[in-house]
């Protein structure tokens, strides 16, 4: 079940392991009638479908069997940082260009494409730097 329980400042979803590599658990967290309740569902991406594959990275995968009951977890902060890198941020960058351009350009139309397409940097290098975002951005797994 989800939890967002202030306390322990963790978002926890139960799934069942898929398959099991040398430094990853590759998980099936399921979506329960909890993710309704809790106040981070409208940004968490497990609360958009019913089933949503993770991988965890762990040094711990090998005591993992494909079938296992397991809890992954994120803290609070992890899911901060995520969301401020995946939404915010971007956000922040678009209306930036949109806005100078508007004052610059002056062009309603050129403003908003090249807003747009300022993402394709940004994502393209989060997409470059993602192994150390890995790191950053880590998951928890613990036997249910």
């Amino acid at each position: 079940s989800r939890d967002c329980n202030s306390m322990e400042k963790r978002i926890r979803h139960e799934g069942v392991v898929e398959s099991v590599g040398p430094h990853a658990v590759k998980v099936r967290i399921m979506q329960t009638s909890a993710c309704a309740a809790c106040q981070t569902a409208s940004f968490c991406h497990a609360s958009e479908s019913k089933e949503k594959m993770v991988d965890v990275f762990t040094s711990s995968a090998s005591s993992f069997e494909k079938g296992d009951s397991v809890v992954v977890w994120a803290t609070a902060a992890v899911a901060s940082r995520a969301l401020l890198w995946a939404f915010a941020i971007p956000f922040v960058l678009m209306v930036t260009v949109l806005i100078v351009l508007m004052e610059t350009v002056g062009h309603e139309g050129i403003a908003a494409v090249a807003s747009l397409l300022s993402l394709l940097p940004y994502y393209g290098v989060l997409y470059l730097l993602r192994h150390r975002m890995r790191r950053q951005l880590t998951f928890g797994i613990e036997k249910h």
